[in-house]
């Protein structure tokens, strides 16, 4: 066999073995990486659309929060009834509704954190003093069977402040007319802020609202 057909045999006899494998190998070795970029996109994406649906899910429940604040009844027209109370992982609070063509009405309204979920709660529109403090303690004692809207999941916390005598107050009813502190100023609340920790969004969410009726 001469050089010239010794050259073109080879031209033809193909890939060896081992070409083959480190091929296969470049190729494997190039999926590997395909494929955990295009993982890592996938999952960046599903955590930013759950980010997207919690903050658009709480500016939603924020927005409620805002309009329930505004019209939060007058705490002189309830006659030293209770208004509003704080607790952990709860807000209940009495507010003015306004239909049209229609005398005000009072309201009950209850915010409750039960299994990571944000639910309110309303009950009927009421003129009637003696059935407001039916529903208040119907809405403090959770045997309110009126259908709750649920405004946010993945809550694992909520914190309600008010803003009274002058700082921020945790907990309770108000501090207004108490006999118990004669040396406070003993004013009404004049602001709301509410705090939410919501899964999966490592910020606290919180946002500050004045309180309407006073």
């Amino acid at each position: 066999m001469n050089r010239a057909d010794y050259q073109g045999h080879r031209a033809h006899r193909g890939f060896t073995l081992v070409e083959l494998l480190v091929a296969i190998s470049i190729l494997a070795i190039v999926a590997v990486l395909g494929w955990r970029g295009l993982d890592g996109i996938v999952r960046a994406r599903v955590s930013l659309t759950e980010q997207i649906e919690a903050t658009r899910g709480m500016q939603l429940a924020f927005a409620q929060l805002q309009s329930d604040a505004e019209h939060m009844a007058d705490p002189n027209a309830l006659q030293k009834r209770p208004f509003l109370m704080v607790d952990t992982d709860s807000m209940t609070m009495v507010r003015n509704v306004y239909g049209e063509n229609e005398p005000s009405m009072l309201q009950v309204v209850s915010y409750r954190v039960v299994d990571n979920v944000l639910l309110r709660r309303e009950s009927i529109g009421t003129r009637d003093l003696v059935q407001l403090d039916v529903l208040w303690k119907a809405a403090i004692s959770n045997l309110d069977t009126t259908p709750a809207v649920a405004l946010q999941s993945g809550v694992t916390g909520m914190l309600v402040q008010t803003w009274e005598n002058n700082g921020w107050r945790t907990g309770g009813q108000p501090q207004m007319n108490n006999p118990n502190n004669p040396t406070a100023l003993n004013l009404p609340p004049t602001g709301l802020q509410v705090a939410l920790q919501v899964r999966g969004v490592q910020a606290v969410m919180m946002k500050s609202f004045l309180l309407g009726g006073l």
